[in-house]
């Protein structure tokens, strides 16, 4: 028997096909981003509660090679950006998800103009790229503080010891 794909499937948008999507989402629109490689519940956490400040949300996660240039370890990421953008896509607090390669999310904030900016809490408002872009239009910047401390690296160093 064949199935069709999974609907969330949709919600996986190419940076160059980003221009459309948008349009068609409501307003005001979060962006927030990161490598997401392990979802935890801080995660999934920090991602409704930015979901919350609009009415939808583009997560711009970092491609395997921008993660492995952060610096967290060789075997970073552990799940490639295919299966990486796949569990984002299936969050229902996501509407869309795409990807960049820089070391940076600038040109697909830039791309989408957000009225919200979010990161999690270890970043201060003045650190987060594209804080001052965002706030020049009229847009907030938001640090949301943590309510879990938990983190990817944390997890696999926990792995390792079993």
């Amino acid at each position: 028997m064949n199935f069709p794909p999974p609907a969330f499937e949709s919600r996986i948008v190419a940076p160059g096909d980003l221009a459309a999507r948008l349009a068609q989402m409501p307003r005001p629109l979060v962006f927030t981003n990161g490598c997401f490689d392990i979802l935890h519940r801080g995660h999934v956490t920090l991602l409704a509660q930015a979901r919350a400040l609009g009415e939808s949300m583009l997560v711009a996660l970092n491609s395997d090679a921008s993660v492995r240039r952060l610096g967290k370890g060789d075997e970073r990421p552990v799940n490639t950006l295919a299966d990486r953008l796949a569990l984002m896509a299936a969050l229902e607090c996501v509407s869309l998800v795409t990807w960049f390669d820089e070391d940076t999310p600038i040109a697909r904030i830039l791309d989408c103009r957000p009225d919200v900016l979010v990161k999690g809490g270890d970043w201060p408002v003045e650190k987060i790229v594209g804080h001052i872009e965002v706030a020049g239009w009229g847009g907030r910047v938001v640090s949301i503080p943590f309510i879990h401390q938990t983190s990817t690296t944390a997890l696999l160093d926990k792995i390792r010891r079993l």
